[in-house]
């Protein structure tokens, strides 16, 4: 709306600027190594920061370009196609491996940063591949069908209790995201009255389920 992008270019733009965030946020977090809860505290601030800008922008775009941008931010599958499909499959094909070949650190990581150091694990290393990794493919599928919500939130617990926490959880919370969006996308489409965007369902039945997990969390003092 800013730039007059359309198409592909507002693909290339969300993939960078997702990267950029990322990499903003990291810095500003970088303090003597990545504390998880000051990575999470100032990521929240840049999201309600950029939020607002979002809003500004909103507040005075044309109606028609308000419609086209919230049908977008929503989270939708209407309108994918096979062109959209293509520069995810590639961003699989090349990010995948870079992650599963840190699985093994990753699981270590849970165990806490000094235990994982002193397994061999290089911490700081390991994260900023992780984070990378993870927000390059989050990128390239928001490009395509906007930011569908609580998918990555729901994934990893989900899988968590289908499989069980022992060893990495990267390729079954993968699977689990996957089935959750095309079930919720059908759903959408066809278990209502009226046809509702992908995103709206996730949302939906994806916040009740973070907050049985927060209580559940907190009841015995373990984690999501």
């Amino acid at each position: 709306m800013v730039l007059s992008l359309d198409g592909a270019g507002v693909s290339v733009f969300a993939i960078v600027a997702g990267l950029g965030v990322a990499l903003v946020i990291y810095l500003l977090s970088y303090k003597d190594g990545v504390s998880g809860t000051r990575l999470i505290l100032i990521g929240i601030g840049v999201a309600a920061m950029l939020h607002s800008i979002t809003s500004h922008i909103l507040d005075r775009a044309a109606t028609w370009d308000h419609q086209e941008a919230m049908r977008w931010l929503t989270g939708s599958l209407n309108g994918a196609g096979w062109g959209a499909t293509v520069p995810v499959v590639v961003a699989l094909a090349l990010i995948t491996p870079l992650l599963l070949g840190q699985a093994g650190n990753l699981s270590a990581l849970q165990l806490g940063d000094d235990t994982a150091s002193a397994l061999g694990v290089r911490v700081d290393r390991t994260r900023l591949l992780a984070v990378v990794g993870a927000v390059g493919l989050i990128a390239f599928a928001t490009a395509a069908s906007g930011p569908i919500a609580f998918v990555a939130f729901l994934s990893g617990p989900i899988a968590a209790r289908l499989v069980g926490s022992d060893g990495s959880l990267l390729v079954p919370s993968a699977l689990v995201g996957a089935l959750l969006v095309l079930v919720a996308d059908f759903c959408g489409q066809f278990a209502f009255g009226t046809r509702f965007p992908v995103g709206v369902v996730t949302g939906v039945l994806g916040a009740p389920y973070l907050v049985y997990l927060i209580i559940r969390s907190n009841r015995v003092g373990g984690s999501l």
